[in-house]
């Protein structure tokens, strides 16, 4: 990995997630080679040579890196006296051609889709090699002249030989690299602000202009630096937020030009001397989530679901997805590895946006008139909270396991049985098949609007206890059933 040291400790605060921009769609779900979806690889951040894009069409001008083009521009503000010292990581991957060559009797080789070495398989495949650059300088040094580093991944070649179960040379893998070169401009200029400012531009372009234009995308691959990206981190110095300025930087900030990425306050929150600039739009101070138990080259919202489903893979479609990548056979690893208490925590979870404030009741359990307070009805004839619905840790008045909804007159809540009498009309159709069947009520819950729902458990069902465990219930409006008074259920 190539690397100069000037790096801060100010990047490992955003290492995790700049480490998933790099890696975002390298390798999809089978993980195997043969999945059309991971013949088309290499998505974000890519910058083609100059002449072979411009020969395709005119360049896209958005801030999303999704659009191939030979160069992107990152402009952010810094509040900062001239003399700050900035630090600049470029960070992009190498695509690296691993071919398989199979030895033939007079010790030459040829190359080969496959081939079988003792109880390993190897592919023929395009990996990546991870590079970053660290380039320091002072505000004043880019004002006074734009300051440009080439930054160069050279080309290689390694060879791994290959052995059958007795030791005998049977082949080889040739893992070989082009040289990707790209050229980092860095300058500022001042801006009109009430405290000392300056807009910062980063620019990275691909260096490789004399690139045939007839060659196909997989060439030009070969000598483009791929899922490109910047950090940069402020020594005496704070970055302002793109998305959510200050009154006082709004028109800075309009002024600032972002191509193919777009700058993003990095770390903890709070934390204002770390910038991401990514060619996938994220949020300030963007996070894994702690839940993740490893990368699985796609978004954490996903990875009960990628998790599952590569539990299902068969041993043979296991064993071309440890051939087809190295990162594939560590997330097998991981996946198979993973005891249950990691992979239910990846079920959901609820984060509220600002901590739970104290519980403002008193011990008798009645409300004060405060309490009671601009709190709208659901037109059950029940109040229900004014907390915004986007906070849902901010009202501990809300509580799906405690609360009850008055039906036909009877209080429901956990653990009372009902019958189920759906809607005819504006509901699931597949609902009309529990019509008469009954139920338990697992919670009461209030949405967005103010409504009240009965998350239920069918009670024939045989996965009721698994749906239960897992959180999976069906939902009912309150008029969608009947309370089972004096037929065993726990209704008065």
């Amino acid at each position: 990995m190539g690397r100069v040291d000037s790096a801060t400790a100010g990047f490992e605060a955003a290492r995790a997630v700049a480490d998933a921009v790099l890696y975002e769609g390298y390798l999809l779900y089978p993980y195997r080679r043969s999945s059309i979806k991971n013949r088309v690889r290499w998505q974000f951040g890519v910058l083609t040579p100059r002449t072979w894009t411009l020969a395709r069409g005119p360049a896209d001008a958005g801030v999303a890196g999704s659009a191939e083009t030979w160069w992107q521009q990152t402009e952010c503000l810094l509040e900062a006296p001239a003399d700050a010292v900035v630090d600049c990581r470029v960070r992009f991957l190498q695509m690296q051609r691993r071919s398989v060559e199979r030895r033939t009797p007079d010790g030459a080789y040829r190359p080969v889709d496959a081939l079988e070495a003792g109880p390993r398989t190897e592919l023929s495949f395009d990996e990546a090699v991870p590079w970053e650059f660290d380039v320091g300088f002072s505000v004043a040094e880019v004002l006074a002249e734009t300051r440009e580093v080439t930054l160069r991944a050279d080309a290689g070649e390694d060879v791994e030989p290959l052995a059958d179960e007795t030791g005998r040379p049977i082949g080889r893998v040739v893992r070989g690299r082009a040289p990707v070169t790209v050229l980092l401009a860095v300058s500022a200029s001042p801006c009109q602000a009430r405290t000392p400012a300056f807009r910062l531009r980063v620019r990275v372009e691909n260096l490789n202009d004399t690139f045939q234009v007839e060659a196909s995308r997989d060439e030009a691959l070969r000598v483009s630096p791929i899922a490109t990206h910047v950090l940069l981190a402020a020594r005496d110095g704070a970055f302002v937020s793109l998305l959510d300025p200050p009154p006082w930087a709004v028109d800075a900030v309009r002024a600032c030009s972002n191509q193919h990425t777009f700058p993003v306050l990095a770390g903890a929150p709070g934390r204002r001397d770390v910038v991401l600039s990514s060619p996938i739009l994220l949020y300030d101070h963007p996070r894994v989530a702690p839940e993740s138990p490893g990368d699985l080259h796609d978004a954490t919202e996903i990875d009960e679901m990628l998790s599952l489903r590569t539990r299902t893979l068969t041993d043979t479609e296991k064993r071309e997805a440890r051939a087809t990548d190295p990162r594939a056979a560590r997330i097998l690893d991981q996946v198979d590895g993973m005891p249950p208490k990691i992979l239910s925590r990846l079920h959901g979870t609820i984060r509220s946006r600002r901590p739970v404030p104290p519980h403002d009741r008193p011990s008798d359990g009645h409300d004060r008139p405060s309490d009671r307070h601009d709190r709208p009805s659901d037109g059950t004839g029940e109040e229900r909270p004014s907390t915004p619905w986007w906070d849902p840790g901010a009202d501990s008045s809300v509580s799906p396991e405690t609360d009850t909804v008055m039906v036909s007159g009877v209080p429901v809540s956990k653990g009372t049985r009902v019958r189920l009498r759906p809607r005819s009309r504006g509901t699931d159709p597949q609902d009309a098949f529990l019509d008469g069947r009954t139920a338990t009520v697992e919670a009461v819950l209030l949405d967005v609007d103010g409504a009240r729902h009965l998350a239920v458990t069918v009670d024939d069902d045989p996965g009721a206890d698994l749906h239960r465990w897992y959180g999976r219930f069906r939902y009912f409006f309150p008029d969608e059933v009947e309370p089972l008074v004096g037929e065993g259920g726990d209704a008065p």
